[in-house]
């Protein structure tokens, strides 16, 4: 195998997608079990979730060639592009997708077999329809998004309960203004594609910019549960305040100016905020 298909492969499964979930699902499965690792379960954790990830993201891609190739950001990937058989995609996702829900299931445990098995349902079956269909795509496509670190915590306590699905709306909340950014960014490029993503229907920008706020603004009380709840101590709950502040501050800038320049401000800002936080969150868990 050629050099170049090697990185196609690993560009099929959307790498920069598959090492968000695996980070955090590490934060997750630290937040559910403190303890000392049980290395079987925790490496198990890992590979299942980057196998689930990568095998729904060549589902992904290989739905979407067609609109793939309109747009500038992704026709260069393997199938638009034509360096890859569709073929060999479809083969790479169900092999990677039903090897990793079995590597939940046998080496993790069944609520995470079942988390995973419930993100790719949420990724193929109803995300990745509905970017063709509704606005209400970036909401549908936060669920599998959102779904890691819950899958996380899983696996280090052994069932879903509250702390879990804490963990699960931060990062269903910080996925709308960050796709939002992301949207008004490459906005034509989603139009040229016929994408009926927010920020293509709503051509003067109001209501994707009033939905940035909205969800930044709710992200800020979700983010201090783990503290009221003893997931983390009064540090975390200080850090967390101040970047849920600065988050909303540059949702605001985006509501305010409506320009690229406030879209990329948000988006950089969404990719500061989520690692600090999670850092922030684990940093207080620690024994002092």
């Amino acid at each position: 195998m050629k050099r170049r298909d090697i990185v196609d492969l690993v560009t099929l499964s959307k790498p920069r997608i598959v090492v968000l979930a695996l980070l955090m699902s590490t934060l997750g499965y630290f937040l559910g079990d403190p303890g000392p690792i049980d290395w079987i379960r925790f490496l198990g954790m890992l590979l299942g979730t980057g196998l689930v990830g990568a095998g729904a993201c060549a589902f992904n891609q290989h739905a979407e060639i067609e609109i793939d190739r309109k747009m500038n950001r992704t026709k260069n990937r393997p199938l638009p592009a034509g360096r890859m058989e569709p073929a060999l995609a479809a083969k790479m996702g169900w092999g990677a997708s039903l090897l990793g829900t079995i590597v939940l299931a046998v080496f993790v445990n069944s609520p995470t077999a079942f988390l995973g098995g419930l993100t790719l349902f949420a990724y193929i079956a109803m995300y990745t329809p509905s970017k063709t269909a509704s606005p209400l795509s970036t909401l549908i496509g936060a669920i599998p998004g959102a779904l890691p670190p819950l899958i996380g915590y899983a696996a280090g306590r052994g069932t879903i309960n509250g702390p879990g699905l804490v963990l699960f709306g931060i990062l269903f909340l910080w996925q709308i203004p960050h796709f939002l950014a992301i949207g008004w960014l490459y906005r034509e490029d989603y139009s040229r594609a016929s994408l009926p993503i927010l920020t293509v229907v709503d051509s003067n920008g109001d209501l994707s910019a009033k939905q940035a706020v909205l969800y930044s603004l709710a992200l800020i009380p979700l983010t201090l549960v783990p503290t009221l709840w003893g997931m983390a101590g009064e540090n975390y709950f200080v850090g967390a305040l101040a970047l849920g502040l600065l988050f909303l501050f540059c949702s605001f800038l985006l509501a305010v100016r409506k320009n690229r320049m406030a879209a990329r401000t948000l988006f950089l800002a969404s990719l500061f905020y989520l690692p600090f936080l999670g850092g922030l969150m684990y940093w207080d868990r620690l024994p002092k």
